[in-house]
């Protein structure tokens, strides 16, 4: 991360982060670049970053972008960087790799099949994420604003810092306690490498960015997500599946953006039948994602590329609303108590389908599955020692009652 140079602004207000994701195609790229451009036009120290593995944002801007941050088009507020997850993930997982790769070799497994396995799948990309709370601490910006992946990858990175963060809470202190023990009876017997103190010292390294990423991300005064859709039948199912899936794990969306409208001025009769298939669809999108706003952008008329078109496209898309702002609240997980001395766990889980929700009690947690997703919610002490004794889901939310006093067996 490169620090000269830097521009002027808002000093002591807190840096807003935006996430713009959606299907592969649906224009997420040029939103993001042009909703960067809107924050820095209107005086706020900006930065672009992409964790995109196609990396088009530089085509974007008509300008090559690197793995360090620069100034984009000479903007003396606008910044813009194509993350290198691969550097990141090497930064933060080289010591725990290296004894991986030292366990497999003494298991018989050589060369590039040990080196593979000692990879966990997403980590590059997850640590790519992590750049964006280097960022928020640096206090140096107003806006961050991140091109996704598709959103398929995007929720798989966000529910990464959760799971492997419970995990880490329940492994990380049994097994350096055990190691100091068991360490020095294994060097006598076995030729089994032992992790030392560097390992887990890389291994709690680890679990601190991995829990500062989510701290940052879950935090809805900091952190919006956008959804970028087009108006086709198969582009919203996914896009309310991705609005599920965020809301189980505490995401906030702010604003559904619905691209590439026809405009009234396409008069042709061959069109006749797409524009009012798309007129549906946009009815399905105001009114499946209400109260959350609704953005609208036309099809333009040429490729969104350089700053004079991504300017016009934004003016068109917020319509004097301001890009920073947190466009709508939402809701977050809350217990509500009865007067009868019962207390409900409420989750907002927008378009969910009971056939696609599991429920579970372990202790005091409660494990929440929807579709392939999984939470583990932490309850909270008020309702550790209670028994459930009932849940349902209506209207997008899951309302798990708990009863009165200690739970029992």
């Amino acid at each position: 991360m490169t620090t000269s140079a830097r521009p002027q602004g808002r000093l002591g207000t807190r840096t807003r982060v935006l996430l713009f994701t959606g299907k592969g195609g649906v224009g997420k790229t040029s939103v993001a670049a042009a909703t960067a451009l809107q924050c820095a036009d209107a005086g706020l120290r900006t930065i672009v970053l992409s964790t995109d593995p196609a990396h088009s944002l530089g085509d974007a801007f008509d300008e090559p972008l690197g793995p360090l941050a620069a100034r984009v088009g000479g903007h003396e507020r606008l910044w813009g960087q194509q993350l290198d997850a691969q550097d990141r993930m090497e930064d933060s997982w080289a010591e725990i790799q290296a004894y991986l790769m030292q366990v497999f070799d003494w298991a018989g497994v050589e060369g590039i099949r040990a080196e593979e396995l000692s990879m966990l799948p997403g980590l590059d990309e997850l640590f790519a994420l992590s750049d964006i709370k280097s960022y928020v601490d640096a206090d140096e910006w107003d806006v961050v604003v991140v091109d996704c992946a598709p959103t398929a990858e995007t929720l798989r990175l966000l529910s990464l810092p959760e799971i492997l963060a419970w995990y880490m809470d329940r492994l990380f202190p049994v097994g350096r306690r055990v190691n100091k023990v068991v360490s020095p009876i294994l060097a006598r017997v076995t030729s089994l490498p032992v992790a030392g103190d560097n390992v887990f010292g890389a291994a709690n390294d680890f679990y601190e960015r991995l829990d500062g990423v989510h701290s940052v991300l879950t935090d809805a005064s900091t952190t919006s997500i956008r959804l970028v859709m087009n108006p086709e039948k198969v582009v919203i199912a996914e896009a309310q599946r991705t609005y599920t899936y965020l809301s189980l794990f505490g995401y906030r969306v702010d604003a559904v953006v619905a691209n590439r409208l026809l405009p009234p001025e396409v008069s042709d009769p061959w069109f006749d039948r797409w524009k009012a298939l798309q007129a549906e669809h946009l009815e399905t999108i105001d009114d499946g994602f209400a109260p959350v706003p609704v953005l609208r952008a036309e099809l333009a008329a040429e490729e969104l590329v350089g700053f004079e078109r991504l300017r016009a496209f934004g003016a068109l898309l917020y319509q004097g609303l301001d890009p920073a702002a947190v466009l709508h609240e939402g809701e977050l997980l809350q217990v509500e108590t009865a007067s009868d001395g019962r207390a409900t766990l409420v989750l907002p889980l927008p378009f969910a389908e009971r056939d696609d929700l599991d429920l579970g009690r372990h202790d005091d947690e409660l494990l929440v599955r929807v579709g392939p997703y999984r939470r583990v919610v932490l309850l909270p002490d008020t309702l550790r020692r209670r028994k459930v004794v009932g849940a349902a889901l209506r209207e997008g939310t899951l309302r798990v009652t708990f009863g009165q006093g200690r739970k029992t067996a």
